[in-house]
């Protein structure tokens, strides 16, 4: 472990899109890129959707720069190439990435609704993907049927399934999902 005031060097390598590197969950966990005919690894946390959407729109053999510090030996053994914990991606065909933005607002027709662990419905399913995700107790407070027309607002990632996004929705035609405190 680095003392407080050793630097962590952090790498900035070039090399062409590989393809994306998932979790067993389906989760986005890392890129690989190909650097001169070495394939370079970075890894990503899978529960930061921004930093995973960054990727999603790639096409192989694009020009990247991606940032990260170099992992330490794991205990499952060498890895098959250099391994780097992610940390920026600077650049995709020498220009500065798009700013990742969470889609603010979904409209469409419900398709079907969402069902919780427990068996309680606690979102609805939008003809265009999306999932709007509104807690029961917000669904039953705003009692939407199949073939309703919605819009809602909320703060949005995608689905892992890349067809979609959820929608943690703070108001859904208007109406707030959760009561007035």
């Amino acid at each position: 472990m680095p003392h407080p005031h050793e630097a962590i060097p952090v790498w900035s390598v070039e090399g062409r899109f590989q393809h994306l590197i998932y979790s067993p969950k389906g989760a986005v966990e890392g890129v690989l890129i190909d650097t001169d005919g070495i394939s370079t690894q970075f890894v990503i946390d899978p529960h930061d959707p921004s930093v995973a959407e960054q990727f999603t729109g790639l096409r192989a053999g694009q020009t990247l720069v991606v940032e990260g510090i170099e992992a330490g030996p794991s205990p499952k053994g060498e890895p098959a190439h250099t391994v780097y914990a992610f940390e920026r991606l600077a650049s995709v065909d020498g220009k500065e990435p798009a700013t990742v933005r969470p889609h603010e607002e979904a409209a469409g027709t419900v398709v079907r609704f969402n069902y919780a662990k427990h068996g309680a419905a606690n979102g609805v399913v939008l003809d265009n993907g999306d999932f709007i995700h509104t807690r029961p107790e917000g669904l039953d407070r705003l009692g939407l049927k199949i073939g309703d027309k919605v819009k809602a607002e909320g703060a949005a990632r995608p689905l892992v399934t890349s067809t979609g996004r959820v929608i943690e929705a703070r108001s859904v035609n208007g109406k707030p999902v959760a009561p007035a405190h």
